[in-house]
C-alpha cells in the first residue's frame, strides 16, 4: 500500500527549478527579446502550471509554487512599473523573509517544515524512526527537537534576507530616467545578473554552511531520542 503512494511524492529539485530558477531566468534573459510584459506572463506560467499539476497529482497545495508566483510578480511588477533602486533591494529581502516566516510558522504546527525537508521516506527509514521513538516514549521530545531545528532554519532565511538587502542596496542603483525604455531594461537586467552572481558567493555559501549545521543538529537529536545512527536511518537504495 505504501508503494502505491510513492509516485505522488514531492520532487524537491523540480520544485526549485520550475518555481524559482526558470521564472528568474525568463525575467532576466527574455525581457529584452519579448518585452517585460510577455516575459512576466511566461515566467508566471511555470509556478502556476507546476502548482496546478502538483495539486492534481498530490491533492496538496504547493507552498513553493505560491512563493515562486509571488517572487515573479514582485520582480516583473517592479520592472513593468519602472521602479528600481531601493524597491528592488526591498524585493530581494522580501522573498527570503517570506520563506523564513512560512518556515517559522510551520514550527508551531503538527509537522514542522524540517520534517518535510529532511525526513523524506524515499531517503530515510521514517517508519523505523517512528517505531523506535514510540518504543522509547520520546515522541514529544523528538517533536520539540524538530520545532527547534525548524526555528533555526527560519533564522537562516532571516540572515539571507538581511544580506540580500545590504547587497542589493549596493547593486540596484537608480537608473537614469532619460534613457530609452530598452536601455533602462538592459541596465536593470545587468543589475539583476550581477545580484544573482554575487548572491551565490556572498549569501549562498554561508547559507549552505548554516544548513549543514542545522542538519548536524537534527541528526544529533535523532540519535539522542531514537538511538538510531545516520547509517541505520538512511535507505540503501
Amino acid at each position: 500500500m505504501s508503494k502505491q503512494e510513492a509516485p505522488p511524492k514531492e520532487n524537491g529539485l523540480l520544485n526549485i527549478v520550475f518555481n524559482i530558477v526558470l521564472p528568474v531566468l525568463i525575467l532576466n534573459k527574455l525581457s529584452k527579446f519579448i518585452g517585460p510584459f510577455w516575459a512576466l506572463v511566461l515566467a508566471l506560467a511555470f509556478p502556476l502550471g507546476y502548482g496546478a499539476y502538483d495539486l492534481i497529482k498530490r491533492k496538496k497545495f504547493n507552498a513553493f509554487s505560491a512563493l515562486g508566483l509571488l517572487n515573479v510578480l514582485l520582480t516583473g511588477g517592479l520592472a513593468l512599473l519602472g521602479l528600481h533602486g531601493f524597491w528592488f533591494a526591498v524585493k530581494e529581502a522580501a522573498f527570503p523573509a517570506l520563506v523564513g516566516l512560512f518556515v517559522l510558522g510551520s514550527a508551531f504546527t503538527k509537522k514542522p517544515f524540517i520534517e518535510t525537508l529532511f525526513l523524506n521516506p524515499a531517503l530515510m527509514k521514517v517508519d523505523l524512526l517512528e517505531e523506535r521513538l514510540k518504543e522509547k516514549g520520546k515522541q514529544k521530545e523528538f517533536h520539540d527537537h524538530m520545532k527547534s531545528a525548524t526555528v533555526w532554519l527560519s533564522l537562516s532565511f532571516a540572515f539571507s534576507a538581511i544580506c540580500n538587502f545590504v547587497l542589493a542596496r549596493k547593486i540596484f542603483i537608480n537608473i537614469d530616467s532619460t534613457l530609452s525604455a530598452d536601455a533602462q531594461s538592459t541596465v536593470l537586467n545587468e543589475q539583476i545578473a550581477q545580484m544573482t552572481t554575487w548572491s551565490m558567493a556572498i549569501i549562498m555559501v554561508p547559507s549552505m554552511i548554516f544548513l549543514l549545521g542545522i542538519f548536524w543538529y537534527l541528526m544529533r537529536g535523532i540519535k539522542q531520542h531514537s538511538g538510531l545512527s545516520t547509517e541505520e536511518l538512511l535507505k540503501e537504495n
